[in-house]
């Protein structure tokens, strides 16, 4: 997801769209009530199948292996 869409995302809940792409989405996920756990999952494995930003997250945890 590009970041102009997160900022969008970010400013319907109410939630400051200021900062790297994962410190926002790592904010929307705690308003949401979520863990903010973007971009912290351990050899691409996730068990948040719902999740708005998966397939995003995923990607960064893929490249530190």
């Amino acid at each position: 997801m590009k970041v102009e869409e997160i900022k969008k995302i970010a400013q319907k809940m109410g939630v400051p769209a200021v900062g790297p792409k994962a410190e926002m989405i790592k904010t929307i996920q705690r308003t949401e009530g979520n863990f903010d756990c973007f971009g912290t999952a351990i050899e691409g494995l996730c068990d948040q199948d719902s999740c708005l930003w998966r397939v995003d997250c995923l990607k960064p945890s893929k490249k530190s292996q």
